[in-house]
């Protein structure tokens, strides 16, 4: 017994292949949600969904969704995931979790109070199992205690050409520290069990863009360089670079021990791990991704333009699609789970560490310093001088 699916979504191509394979995972996709009557009907229509709404509760109150997938603007995310969990939902929330450290609390807070829901975010980064594979050999130690990691990212411009969207305004979630850095800080937490202490970083908005959009400000990073200090004694070193007219996505992720050393390097079937051991010199450190976008047919795949900065989300998003139905499909119940079967998924304590690493990584940049990574536990008053004068009145009072 599967649970039905609500999708909230955005313009994009993920939802086109993202909902084919839901379905052929064995899923039912009943809902779509999109901030439009008119562009809710045109995605119902494309995907062949039943119902389509631009009403948040239209899909949250239908007794036929168990599960929320929120893959539409950030600004929202906080806002319909907190929703959903009070509802009864289970939720998969698209990165960031929400625009700011305190919105993604909340979320942290509504999955603490429901506990019996599933309450991931996408970072499926982690999914990959090239990023299984260099975790399992760090903690088998085949290259011994972590020293420093190296992470190169280079890609196109994420910059909507068309429209002026959240995109363009690294306000609303845009920019490639938020959209590309997030994925990469929370996959270096995952495989080396680090979490940032401080960090150092800069950041800057590249060429100007042309076309339709040219005319608004574009305040969305386009260049990020930061290094973290771990918890664990390991330096990281990261370097996003997103600009117009660069046609291919990269990646290099590498990782330096006291024993050896093992590195992944993207391409377009999914992925190469290599590596070296001193602790075993015969050890071969060797493996391979395969692209999981060919378990569809090509007539879907070619129909939806992915850009090649896409394919290891969305390699890693279907692993992680098929691990929500390994945890559902073990209980009879529609609405029952096995935690063990999402136990290597982000949570929204994750998304919430991930929201703290970016926030430093921005205070950093403003004041040129290094900048601590801080963890908040509860919400920031929104007044805090009314409530300092609330509070000397009460004292006075007594």
């Amino acid at each position: 017994m599967l649970p039905g699916i609500g999708i909230f979504i955005s313009a994009g191509t993920v939802m086109k292949v993202l909902v084919p394979y839901l379905r052929a995972k064995g899923f039912k996709v009943d809902s779509v949600w999109a901030q439009t009557q008119e562009a809710a009907k045109d995605a119902a229509e494309e995907l062949e969904i039943p119902f389509f709404t631009s009403k948040v509760d239209d899909v949250l109150l239908k007794r036929e969704v168990d599960l929320i997938i929120i893959m539409c603007p950030p600004i929202l995310h906080a806002q319909i995931a907190v929703k959903a969990l009070g509802i009864g939902k289970h939720v998969l929330c698209d990165k960031p979790g929400g625009l700011t450290q305190s919105e993604t609390l909340k979320m942290v807070h509504a999955a603490q109070y429901y506990p019996s829901l599933i309450s991931v975010m996408a970072y499926s980064l982690r999914f990959l199992p090239s990023f299984q594979y260099v975790r399992s050999v760090i903690n088998d130690k085949l290259i011994g205690e972590v020293n420093y990691c190296d992470i190169h990212v280079q890609l196109g411009s994420l910059v909507n050409q068309k429209n002026y969207d959240w995109t363009c305004e690294e306000g609303m979630g845009g920019g490639v520290l938020t959209m590309i850095g997030s994925h990469v800080i929370d996959v270096v937490s995952a495989v080396i069990r680090q979490r940032a202490i401080r960090v150092h970083g800069v950041t800057r908005r590249g060429l100007a863009v042309k076309g339709e959009v040219s005319i608004r400000r574009i305040t969305s990073d386009r260049f990020a360089a930061f290094n973290m200090e771990m918890n664990g004694g390991a330096l990281v070193a990261v370097t996003l670079n997103s600009q117009e007219g660069l046609q291919n996505f990269d990646i290099s992720f590498s990782v330096t021990g006291s024993q050896g050393f093992i590195t992944y390097r993207s391409d377009p079937s999914g992925g190469t791990v290599t590596g070296q051991s001193r602790v075993v010199p015969t050890a071969e450190i060797f493996h391979t991704d395969t692209d999981e976008l060919s378990f569809l047919p090509s007539s879907i795949v070619n129909n939806a333009p992915i850009q090649p900065h896409q394919r290891p989300y969305i390699n890693g998003l279907f692993r992680m699609v098929s691990a929500l139905r390994d945890a559902f499909s073990r209980v009879e119940d529609r609405s029952g789970w096995v935690k063990e079967a999402v136990s290597s998924a982000a949570t929204f304590e994750d998304g919430q560490y991930v929201m703290a690493v970016i926030e430093a990584v921005k205070r950093s940049e403003k004041r040129r310093e290094w900048s601590e990574v801080s963890i908040i536990y509860e919400e920031p008053d929104p007044n805090p001088v009314l409530s300092a004068a609330v509070r000397r009145s009460t004292i006075a009072a007594v």
